[in-house]
């Protein structure tokens, strides 16, 4: 009972320092890109001192596991990019929003990828979390900013959806401590390049906020969720993953004065209501 009610406050945490990465897009005056560089560079060095202070084995099967891996990484900097131009060019309500429908891509690209059937309900689903899309859609314009970072937000979700499901051949063969490292590692690499064209102009701040964001909201934020899935079910990790976007949005409203329209709550809680229902029934069915 004490190890299950670790497990809870673990994953808790480490939801509530995903949902505050929403507001480092907003806080840290940078491209996206350079952002999710600064993200990953120092995420990935922490989680190496880590796993040398913990000893772990680091060495990958075969060289088609780092093939993948990098492939991985490569997806991650898509990823974190466009989530945060996604809320640079919107808010942190529709940025986080748009990510949480990252299942509507999950529910057609599994069973294509997989061989898995496509079931009526889950398409459903994906229709209505859709509608609720189109709902926060101010207007069909793309020089609208606000569509803009819908767009962007869901590029980000889809990318999410390869991600994940990427991820699935790892799961029983590499601990989520290594995977995360190859993978930011590898997203730290592709994208170094592009800063020498960049040369983005960094202060002692942002170079603060990128330590923060890479190292407590990406390094720890992740390692507790980990932990916290030694001691409670994956089911309910799935659960309380789905608060990300409360979070982000109350703390945007208390620290940076961003109020969410209501068409955001609106369309935010149709898609958040769709991901609820779709990780309980999960649950339900799974168990005896």
């Amino acid at each position: 009972m004490q190890e299950n009610k670790k497990g809870l406050i673990s994953v808790h945490i480490a939801v509530l320092l995903f949902g505050v990465s929403g507001l480092f897009a907003k806080m840290v005056d940078l491209p996206s890109i350079v952002i999710t560089f600064g993200r990953v560079l120092f995420s990935s060095v922490f989680l190496f001192i880590m796993l040398r202070i913990r000893k772990a084995e680091m060495k990958l099967n075969c060289g088609r596991d780092h093939a993948a891996l990098f492939m991985s990484g490569i997806i991650l900097a898509i990823h974190w990019t466009t989530f945060s131009l996604s809320i640079q060019l919107s808010t942190v309500a529709v940025g986080t929003i748009t990510f949480s429908t990252y299942p509507l891509f999950v529910t057609f690209l599994e069973p294509y990828l997989f061989q898995e059937k496509l079931k009526g309900s889950s398409i459903v689903s994906a229709v209505i979390m859709l509608a609720g899309v189109l709902f926060i859609v101010p207007e069909f314009e793309l020089t609208n900013s606000m569509t803009q970072g819908i767009l962007w937000g869901m590029v980000c979700s889809l990318s999410y959806a390869v991600l994940s499901l990427w991820n699935r051949r790892f799961a029983n063969t590499y601990s989520g401590s290594i995977v995360s490292f190859y993978e930011q590692g590898a997203a730290a690499m592709v994208l170094l390049p592009i800063m020498f064209f960049i040369k983005p102009k960094i202060s002692g701040m942002d170079a603060a906020g990128l330590v923060v964001y890479g190292v407590v909201c990406t390094a720890v934020a992740h390692s507790l969720f980990i932990e916290g899935l030694k001691h409670i079910r994956v089911q309910t990790a799935g659960i309380i993953s789905g608060l990300e976007s409360v979070y982000g949005i109350v703390l945007a409203a208390i620290l940076l004065r961003e109020f969410p329209s209501a068409r955001e709550l609106i369309g935010g809680g149709i898609i958040l209501s769709v991901v609820f229902y779709t990780t309980i029934k999960k649950i339900v069915t799974v168990q005896p």
